[in-house]
């Protein structure tokens, strides 16, 4: 609990002076033709927490402007709020256990919310838009990388993802993210009581698989998906050191 309050707090003061985006019009992202780099965004927050609702407002911004650029939005509800006063529904234990390996990958004294995490290099407090902007197009203007192409086939409550990696790379795995694109929660307990909190990009499931062992995996699909509200996105991560070098939306096939 203690390790929980303090780094909200210390998230909350240190993102104080970037939350003001929500009530400009200005464009955060700057128009880009860049076919060479990607940007891979993770999350990490929770309905529990007092300070993560500026953090998704934020990504909720980058979503709108994400059209036809090369941006990935995972937003990973962790569980640890939820022993405070309010239960998150769209939180997972194995997203709190994603986030601490980041603290080790990132060699950080203990995980925090809200954090975002880029291309499994970077890491900012959750509404840090500044920060987070400039990693961002940063990354659009890396130097390119490895490929991957992501398509998947729904049949009787799984799908079938099949996929490719140019130059791929051992030592690394493929994550599957099912990513529900919008939802809303009223809030009745817990530092939030009173709100009407919406999300974005929520992951409800992630499926991890060894790229190097096959080409091609049959999942199981989440309750509700339906190719219109949800998304399938894919990222290749190093298993050494976290970077993502690869990452697509799946191309869905229709039943």
């Amino acid at each position: 609990m203690k390790t929980i309050m303090i780094s909200s707090i210390f998230a909350l003061l240190l993102g104080a002076c970037n939350i003001s985006y929500g009530s400009n019009s200005r464009t955060l992202l700057p128009a880009t033709d860049s076919t060479n780099g990607f940007a891979v965004v993770e999350l990490f927050t929770s309905e529990g927490c007092s300070s993560c609702p500026p953090a998704d407002e934020l990504l909720a911004r980058l979503e709108k402007e994400s059209q036809g650029k090369p941006l990935y939005l995972l937003a990973f509800h962790v569980d640890y709020w939820d022993h405070q006063g309010w239960k998150d529904s769209f939180s997972q234990h194995t997203f709190s256990e994603r986030q601490e390996a980041y603290a080790a990958w990132l060699h950080l004294n203990s995980v925090y919310t809200p954090q975002v995490v880029i291309n499994g290099t970077s890491q900012y407090v959750g509404s840090d838009a500044g920060n987070i902007i400039g990693r961002i197009n940063d990354a659009f203007n890396a130097n390119s990388g490895p490929q991957l192409v992501l398509e998947g086939q729904p049949a009787d409550g799984k799908m079938n993802v099949s996929w490719t990696v140019t130059m791929p790379q051992k030592h690394t795995r493929l994550h599957l993210a099912f990513v529900q694109k919008n939802a809303q929660s009223n809030v009745r307990a817990g530092e939030n009581a009173g709100r009407k909190l919406s999300h974005v990009q929520i992951v409800q499931q992630l499926t991890t698989v060894d790229p190097d062992k096959s080409q091609h995996a049959m999942v199981n699909i989440p309750a509700g998906f339906n190719s219109r509200d949800w998304e399938l996105i894919g990222f290749v991560q190093r298993n050494s050191d976290g970077k993502i070098i690869a990452a697509g939306k799946a191309t869905i096939a229709h039943q």
